[in-house]
This record gives structure tokens, sequence and C-alpha cells, in this order.
């Protein structure tokens, strides 16, 4: 009981003497040891690492997961160090709800076969996107989440303590001035004798003496903060040299960081490229499926396992006309140049200022030019007049 009693209040009193010298260095009335210039650019460049790898962590997280209440239940779990719970993501969702409404429409057919299809390349897009967030957690969240929570905050510590020991320091400078002030001061009335006998008895005397007294415990006082300088001052260097040494082991921090974010693109491409495998190989599922109804964006006779801008013309690849437009009808429009009404059968998207848009079921007035293409006419709706795709078309008497 009695050593603890001592421990407290000597800490009590390094407190109070800490505390009076940063306020007097706040105020300016105590001088304060600058640390040196290269163990000031290195706390600057921890206290720049530990920003940009905050900043980096959450919006990293946030690209991982967008879902802000799913991110804070996850933090929970993680700190109640429990297991998150299995859920399924956005793909996984769509993919079961097109899995079901393709076996409701009916498999056999080709809108429920195609929702089928769609429903598992979606359920294989969900599984590579949890694939590739397990593995950024890991190889680049991790990582960067073990700088902030470990080494930063043993480097926060030892600064901390750094600064306790400036502070001891400058406080052990201050009375090492004090006392040596004092001292001199001493030594000043001492020197001086008095002049008579007589003077020994005047009471000035008396008061004199008692106060040179005083100051010649001064001279002691010198010698002891002398010693608590010497002291302070070893326990400073030896606490910068240990933050230091922290402290440059930030450049191993950015190789490190450096070789996890190399981890985490090459995830973000395998990742994107397996994603583009699997609509491709849908895209090719679904070029299986009648033309006319596998894109209404494009010319039904356009590749569709194809994702890259068809350099050939609309006309080269529209399909053949079906056997109704080979008719007479269309025969004798072709050879007389006459114009004839048209029902449009699907929705088409110009490609070009030359061609004219269509919606399906609705009248349009045709007629053939001498030079197009067999498998255009000339469409007209109203004021506009365009280029139109026969297999699109069908003839009305």
């Amino acid at each position: 009981m009695e050593f603890n009693v001592r421990r407290l209040a000597a800490d009590a009193g390094t407190f109070l003497s800490r505390a009076v010298q940063l306020t007097e260095e706040t105020f300016g009335q105590a001088e304060k040891t600058e640390l040196d210039a290269h163990l000031e650019t290195l706390l600057i460049r921890a206290e720049s690492t530990k920003h940009w790898t905050e900043k980096i962590m959450k919006q990293t997280e946030v690209v991982l997961q967008p879902n802000p209440n799913v991110r804070m239940e996850e933090f929970l779990y993680e700190k109640l160090d429990k297991k998150v719970p299995t859920r399924a993501n956005n793909h996984e969702l769509l993919g079961e709800c097109m899995i079901d409404s393709g076996h409701e429409f009916g498999p056999g057919t080709a809108y429920g076969s195609a929702l089928v299809k769609c429903g598992e390349t979606e359920k294989l897009l969900g599984s590579a996107e949890k694939e590739f967030i397990h593995s950024s957690a890991i190889n680049f969240l991790t990582p960067f989440r073990n700088f902030i929570e470990g080494d930063f905050k043993t480097i926060s510590k030892e600064r901390k303590l750094l600064q306790n020991k400036r502070l001891d320091l400058d406080a052990a400078k201050n009375r090492m001035k004090k006392a040596r002030m004092a001292d001199a001061r001493s030594a000043e009335l001492n020197s001086s004798s008095p002049l008579g006998e007589e003077y020994v008895a005047h009471f000035s005397y008396m008061l004199s003496f008692l106060h040179v007294r005083w100051l010649k415990l001064w001279t002691e006082e010198v010698q002891q903060a002398e010693t608590e300088l010497r002291i302070a001052q070893s326990e400073f260097d030896r606490q910068a040299e240990i933050t230091r040494l922290l402290l440059e082991g930030i450049g191993s921090t950015h190789a490190h960081h450096l070789r996890c974010l190399n981890d985490f693109v090459d995830a973000q491409a395998a990742y994107y490229a397996q994603c583009y495998q699997y609509m491709v190989n849908l895209q090719k599922q679904l070029g299986s499926f009648p033309s006319t109804f596998s894109n209404n964006n494009q010319p039904a006779g356009s590749s569709s396992a194809s994702v890259s801008v068809p350099s050939a013309p609309p006309a080269a690849s529209l399909p053949a006309p079906p056997p109704s437009q080979t008719s007479p009808a269309l025969n004798e429009l072709r050879s007389t140049s006459g114009i004839r009404k048209a029902r449009v059968l699907y929705d088409y998207d110009a490609a070009s200022s030359s061609e004219l848009s269509l919606l399906a079921d609705e009248v349009i007035t045709v007629s053939s030019v001498p030079g197009m293409d067999s498998d255009w006419l000339m469409g007209q709706r109203g004021n506009q007049k365009g280029k139109v795709p026969i297999t699109y078309l069908e003839l009305l008497n």
C-alpha cells in the first residue's frame, strides 16, 4: 500500500509538471524542444498514410457492398466475433426469380426456356461476385485494416510517449535554468560581507543572512537539476530513436500495400473476365432461338453472340424474306414501282438516318425503288421516309 501511494504521488507530480510545461508552451512562456526535420517528415508521412488508408478502405467496402445496412450488420457481427449469416446476393435473387418464372411459363416454350437460361447465368454471376468479395476482403482489406488497428496504433502510442518525454525534458531544462539563476544570485549576496560588528545586530542583516542561507540551498538544486536533465535527455533521445525506427517502417508498409493492390486488381480482372465469359455463353444460347424474338434493338439476323459492333451494313445481315413475302404481289410491287400498304410485324430501330424506325402493328406505305437492295423497301409514315426491311413487314391487299 505504501508503494502504491508513493507511486501515485510520483505519477501525479509528473503529470502536473507536464501540464504546467504544456500550458506555458501554449502561452509562449516556456521554450519548446523541436524535433529534427527528418523525424517531423516521417510523422507527416505516417499521418498521411493512415488518412488515405482509411479512405481507401471505406470506399472499397462501399464498392464491394453498396448497401449501407448490410455493411453495418457485417460490422456488428465482426465486432461480436460471430459468423455472418449466408445470404443470397442480388444476382442470385434475380436468377431464382427468372428460373421460377421460366418454369411457370413452361420450360418448353421459347420465353420460358430463355428465362431459365438467364436465371442460371445470373446465379453464376452471383457466385462469382461472392468469390470476388471474399478474395478482396482477405487479400486487400484485411492487410489495410491490420495496419490501422495494429502498426499505426503502436506508432501512435510511441509518438505519445515521445511527446511526454519531450515535456519532461523541457520541464527539466526550465528547472535547471531557474536553479542556475538562484545559485548566481546566492553567490552575489554571499560575496558581500558586513562592514562592522555593530551591523551584526542590525535586524536587516539577519534578514539578509537568512535570505542568503535560503538561496544557498539552490546550489544543491542545481546539482539535482543537472542530474534530472541528463536523465530526461537520455530518455528523450532513446524514445526519439524508437519512434524513428517505427516510422521508417512505413516504407515497408507501402511496399506491402502495393502487393495487396496488385492482388486486388488481379481479382477484379479475373472477376470481370469470368462474368464476360458467362454473358458470351448466354448470348450464344439465346442465339438458338428464332432471330425475330432474340433482340428488338437490332436487325434479327445480326449475330447475338458477338459483343462487338458488326462492321457489315444491316442490309447484308437481314434474313431472307419468308415465303409469304415472295408472293406475286411483291414481285408486282417491284416491277411496277407502285405503292402498297404494309403492316409492321415487329419493332425496328433505325441503324442510320437513311432508315425508318418501325413500331409493331402500325400500317405504313411502302414502295420499291430501282437499284435498292432486294431485302429493303422504301417506307413512308406521314412526312417521314426511309428504308425498311422486308422481313419486318406484311403487305396488305
